[in-house]
């Protein structure tokens, strides 16, 4: 037990709870506030969710392997710090170049979470069977976490003013730094004290040759590539299309709705599959599903003719997308070993990274030379590209490493 008298897996997904409650409430007065107040171009949008990338891409690894030689509760504790004081600055900005900078810093604070989140529970706990199942109940605390979120941090905006709301979200997020400070106990991991700089260099070193040297490992950061190239883009660009379409009510109001209902499906859909969570084909199933599922909302999102069909389409897309996240953190989880886990899982993020800049950037020239329904047609064919490679490089024989 904790401190506090919880079990470490409460406390975490407790934890996971609150914080997604925050940002992804945080994130719906965000997207609302650079279309209406901000006035930003689909361009702009998509360059924005690049310009985090980036960020990540560059602080991805070198935090990963802090996480594994110093500390991944600390690291979990700078995160918040960066995170809400990102999410403040966002509520009082509102030009492009400005609004670039509080994402980027947006964008480097979960560096220091990912990867270090999983580790640090998967270490504590030390029982892989357990892990999974906590994993699979953080993620759907994650999606209730958003439909708070959604209701709490959506309704203060429509009730007050989107400013207000996002610097109200940052303060409660460094506060719940604090929640990480006295709730997460660190027994099982042990800090390097010596050359600290040459065990980084050989964490680095075995997490990448363990990548390296597993065919399922590398299909799943290729599918991870892909799949964030298209989360970044279309979250970015389905408020703008719905907003084209025409909503009846506050943007707020009906976004807010829509994310309320993906995430209510999303949490049912991982109930069903946790009882079958540790399945051989299960996780590589459910991936190819998310994915095929995310095809026809993207596709029913280009051809909608109005504000109820093109919101059943990005309830559908969005939806689903978010589930492969979970898929890949579990399979990927599966495959690496206690030393270089937080290292590891930093990889896999950068592969995200590396996807949302490259796609990003191709997706937004698209936006912005061609018109938006190509964008979103170039989504959905990246998408059915991730089917294959997760058909065909994914496959049972590959689970172990060799």
């Amino acid at each position: 037990m904790s401190g506090n008298g919880w079990g470490l897996d409460t406390v975490f997904v407790r934890w996971m709870w609150c914080r997604a409650l925050l940002h992804r409430g945080w994130w719906l007065v965000t997207s609302v506030y650079l279309v209406v107040d901000a006035h930003l171009s689909a361009s702009e949008l998509v360059l924005i969710g690049v310009g985090q990338s980036v960020v990540s891409l560059l602080f991805e690894v070198p935090a990963g392997v802090l996480a594994d030689t110093f500390s991944r509760k600390w690291s979990l504790v700078v995160s918040h710090v960066l995170m809400g004081a990102a999410m403040l600055a966002t509520g009082l900005v509102s030009g492009f170049m400005p609004l670039m900078a509080t994402q980027m810093v947006w964008g480097l604070s979960w560096t220091f979470a990912s990867g270090a989140d999983v580790a640090w529970i998967s270490d504590e706990l030390d029982d892989p069977a357990r892990v999974s199942a906590v994993l699979m109940r953080s993620e759907q605390a994650q999606l209730t976490g958003t439909v708070a979120g959604l209701v709490g941090v959506g309704g203060l905006a429509w009730l007050t003013r989107p400013g207000t709301a996002l610097v109200l979200a940052g303060a409660a997020m460094l506060l719940l730094g604090l929640y990480v400070v006295v709730g997460f106990r660190e027994h099982r991991f042990v800090t390097v004290r010596t050359k600290r700089w040459s065990a980084s260099w050989s964490i680095l070193i075995r997490g990448s040759t363990l990548v390296r040297g597993s065919r399922l490992v590398l299909a799943i950061f290729a599918a991870t590539f892909l799949v964030n190239g298209v989360v970044n883009a279309f979250g970015r660009l389905y408020p703008l299309r719905l907003v084209d379409l025409g909503l009846s009510v506050d943007p707020v109001v009906w976004l807010a709705g829509l994310g309320v209902l993906m995430s209510l499906a999303g949490a049912a859909g991982l109930r069903i599959v946790r009882p079958h969570i540790d399945g051989v084909h299960t996780v590589r199933r459910g991936y190819v599903i998310a994915c095929a599922v995310a095809v026809v909302g993207v596709v029913g999102l280009v051809g909608a003719p109005g504000e109820n069909s093109g919101s059943l389409a990005v309830l559908l897309a969005a939806g689903a997308l978010p589930l492969t996240r979970t898929f890949s953190t579990i399979w990927v989880n599966r495959q690496t070993s206690s030393d270089v886990r937080a290292t590891v899982h930093s990889l896999l993020a950068q592969a995200k990274s590396l996807g949302e800049i490259t796609c990003g950037l191709a997706i937004a020239a698209i936006a912005q030379f061609a018109d938006m329904s190509i964008a979103l047609v170039t989504c959905a064919a990246l998408l059915v590209i991730t089917i294959l490679l997760v058909q065909y490089f994914g496959s049972p024989r590959s689970e172990r490493l060799p």
